[in-house]
């Protein structure tokens, strides 16, 4: 395994032993859920919007190593950000998790970066973007 490749592995490991903002939001402004069925996890992501700016985000959730730390990257990641650039961070992860040549275009992605891994194993792909789908889902008119 390659020097990167351990670094990537530590991450999803980090964020999954110690997830972060894992709570409930009760004056979320946005949320919503995500259910992968094959494999039975959950993961309900919360953000607090303020001026379209994301305040803060938080999940809830259970599931595999991928998928609880695939949630709380997203939650730092987010953080800051307008509705349109979390939408843009969002399809970035997406890109990163299709695409075998991606390459992080921006220092929030590098993080991130951990994630691509999963391209490896397809199996395991819904695990890692289940949490970006249901901010996908959070950031669409219907969910305020």
């Amino acid at each position: 395994m390659s020097n990167l490749e351990n670094l990537y592995q530590d991450i999803i490991l980090e964020h999954n032993n110690r997830p972060r903002n894992r709570r409930a939001l009760a004056s979320a402004t946005h949320r919503a859920k995500g259910y992968n069925p094959a494999c039975g996890d959950e993961v309900e992501v919360y953000l607090s919007v303020k001026a379209e700016r994301i305040e803060d985000a938080c999940f809830q959730g259970q599931g595999c190593a991928i998928s609880q730390a695939s949630a709380s990257l997203l939650t730092e990641a987010v953080v800051g950000l307008s509705l349109s650039e979390a939408k843009a961070l969002q399809l970035s992860v997406q890109e990163m998790l299709h695409d075998p040549n991606w390459k992080p275009r921006t220092y929030r992605l590098a993080e991130l970066s951990a994630l691509s891994g999963v391209r490896r194993f397809p199996a395991r792909y819904r695990c890692a973007l289940l949490a970006w789908d249901a901010l996908a889902l959070a950031l669409s008119d219907a969910q305020r």
